[in-house]
């Protein structure tokens, strides 16, 4: 459970909007008292072209060094920037979405804090590739964070729904993060105009909230949950609209087909990260196994 955050994977291009990335990093490891371990992936440079010529393999073996060697110089540097220090450095070499998940299992990440934008063309419009894959494949929930959204704390959070029994884990999530940040919780249900009458939708609002209001009041936590119906063309588009009117400042969504199955990676959650300007804490598809 979200509780458990010890170790945060801070993968990192040292671009812009990975130093952005790294604001929240910060923001979550101070929260759980956790750990980032921060990762940079050199692009792996094909041996096989140069296995066989001595002199060229010489030549990328002293261009890897210098890159690693700036890397290292990089990480310094943001410590010293921001204040902190990370438990671990990684440099690795290879495909840059790969490394993150395995670099994940191997450091035992409970989180994994990345932007969601690639370099290519295709990447700037859709969410990028790296993100993609790593959403898709990741052993952890991951944060993806927005260019410049700066985090200025998380006090209201967004938790789309659909209803589905594999949701409980996703509310749970959501009820963690709430704890620890002080953050009121709101179920948002998006009413497509082929979707159900809104009787049916109170209905299971009401089934599905029950136990985290008892919750909150034996727990004393002073959390607040409430639900709210929207109505849109598609669900990405209402959840984009409703979390920017009401200025949320996370949204928590499971990545995974369910439920009325509208809401799985390829489409709303996809298009949610890609369109929103607001970090999405998403968790991959065997989370609703």
């Amino acid at each position: 459970m979200a509780g458990l955050i010890k170790n945060i994977l801070w993968p990192t291009d040292f671009s812009a909007e990975g130093q952005e990335a790294l604001l929240y990093a910060g923001l979550f490891a101070q929260t759980f008292s956790a750990g980032i371990t921060a990762l940079h992936v050199i692009p792996d440079l094909a041996p096989a072209f140069y296995a066989d010529s001595p002199v060229i393999a010489q030549e990328l073996s002293g261009r890897m060094a210098e890159i690693t060697q700036k890397a290292q110089a990089q990480f310094k540097a943001m410590e010293t920037k921001r204040g902190l220090t990370f438990k671990k450095a990684v440099i690795a070499e290879g495909s840059t979405a790969k490394k993150i998940v395995e670099t994940a299992e191997k450091e035992k990440a409970d989180l994994i804090v990345m932007g969601k934008k690639g370099q290519s063309r295709l990447e700037k419009v859709l969410i990028g590739s790296v993100a993609n894959h790593v959403l898709r494949h990741s052993p952890v929930p991951v944060l993806i964070t927005q260019k410049g959204k700066r985090p200025a704390g998380i006090k209201k959070i967004l938790v789309p729904t659909d209803f589905a029994k594999e949701e409980d884990v996703e509310r749970e999530f959501a009820w963690d993060l709430a704890q620890r940040f002080g953050a009121s919780l709101t179920f948002l249900y998006v009413l497509e105009l082929y979707g159900h009458e809104y009787r049916m939708v109170d209905h299971m609002f009401e089934t599905a909230l029950a136990r985290f209001k008892k919750r909150a009041h034996q727990a004393r936590t002073g959390i607040t949950v409430s639900k709210d119906v929207t109505r849109a063309v598609t669900a990405a588009a209402g959840i984009d609209e409703y979390s920017r009117e009401r200025g949320f400042d996370l949204i928590v969504m499971a990545t995974c087909a369910r439920g009325l199955g509208r809401f799985f990676l390829g489409s709303t959650t996809e298009k949610v990260i890609s369109h929103t300007g607001l970090p999405v804490f998403a968790l991959p598809p065997h989370y609703c196994r």
